[in-house]
């Protein structure tokens, strides 16, 4: 029973720390534009393809797949962070000061436009890709069963975490951001340079996203043209139940949501864990329910109302 226990939080942490990660990627650019991306599960989409390069008939996967992973991982996140860039200069900035709901349906055609690129050039069909097999080993310790991937997606999450809230405390840049997200305007009239600090969120969500489908990509071995929605639905949802515009309610919610889809899994009855992501919801609109504003609520929020 407690070894049983302890490979439910085991594997509620790891799936969390997921969650936490696309969360942040969502949150640091809401907390700087108030916008919410809904192209971002596609930026997550865009990371796994870039993988593989078309051919004539089909597709093949490159040399990339096995370079050494921090060169890997490199490569991967400066395509992901090139197209954050070139959307914010194409879509984001003509719109900028659009209301919210303007900028939001924006980000709802970029991720359409983008998931329609990739069926036009790699096909719409999911495609298996073996990325590290090795993590899908699994280290035992007294019956208890922790694959190694979960681990490390437990310890990427922590490094990740860690380096960020030193960089908003400790370096020019997160300062800045801090500020603009507090109040954007007051921070651009105290010098704050608003295309410096939206590019550098942007930078920051970029590379969230390709660590997200890299390591969700090694975990479900298969890639699809949408698998990124699911992920940036979930991130959303969490960054609505933590706080919207607060990095700290954000990685909360996405814990929650994450120990939520284990919980359920384990504990519901066999017949409606297919149904399990509905559950989860209702954990949602309970939480919304007693705390409609969220969890954590920032400071610049509670001002505003």
């Amino acid at each position: 029973m407690m070894i049983s226990a302890l490979q439910i939080l085991v594997d509620a942490i790891s799936l969390g720390s997921l969650y936490a990660l696309a969360t942040l990627g969502v949150g640091l650019v809401f907390g700087v534009l108030r916008l919410a991306n809904f192209a971002y599960g596609d930026f997550i989409t865009v990371a796994s393809y870039a993988l593989i390069i078309p051919t004539a008939g089909a597709t093949v996967e490159i040399v990339i797949g096995r370079w050494p992973w921090p060169f890997l991982v490199i490569a991967v996140a400066g395509v992901v962070v090139i197209l954050s860039l070139a959307s914010e200069y194409f879509v984001f900035r003509p719109l900028r000061t659009a209301k919210p709901a303007v900028l939001m349906v924006g980000s709802f055609a970029l991720g359409y436009i983008i998931q329609n690129i990739i069926i036009v050039v790699y096909d719409g069909r999911p495609k298996a890709v073996g990325l590290w097999p090795e993590l899908g080993e699994a280290i035992v310790l007294s019956g208890l069963r922790m694959p190694r991937l979960e681990l490390l997606i437990i310890v990427v999450t922590l490094v990740l975490l860690g380096a960020l809230v030193l960089f908003l405390k400790a370096s020019p840049f997160g300062v800045q951001m801090r500020a603009a997200s507090e109040d954007f305007r007051m921070a651009r009239m105290l010098g704050v340079r608003a295309n410096t600090v939206i590019g550098t969120s942007l930078v920051i969500s970029g590379f969230l996203a390709a660590v997200v489908s890299l390591l969700f990509l090694a975990q479900v071995g298969v890639m699809s043209f949408n698998m990124g929605v699911p992920l940036m639905l979930f991130a959303f949802v969490a960054t609505v139940i933590g706080g919207m515009g607060s990095l700290t309610g954000a990685v909360v919610g996405g814990y929650i949501v994450g120990f939520a889809s284990i919980l359920l899994q384990a504990l519901l009855p066999e017949h409606l864990r297919t149904f399990r992501d509905a559950f989860v919801f209702v954990v949602v609109i309970v939480i919304l329910v007693v705390r409609p504003q969220g969890l954590l609520v920032p400071r610049a929020a509670r001002e505003r109302v």
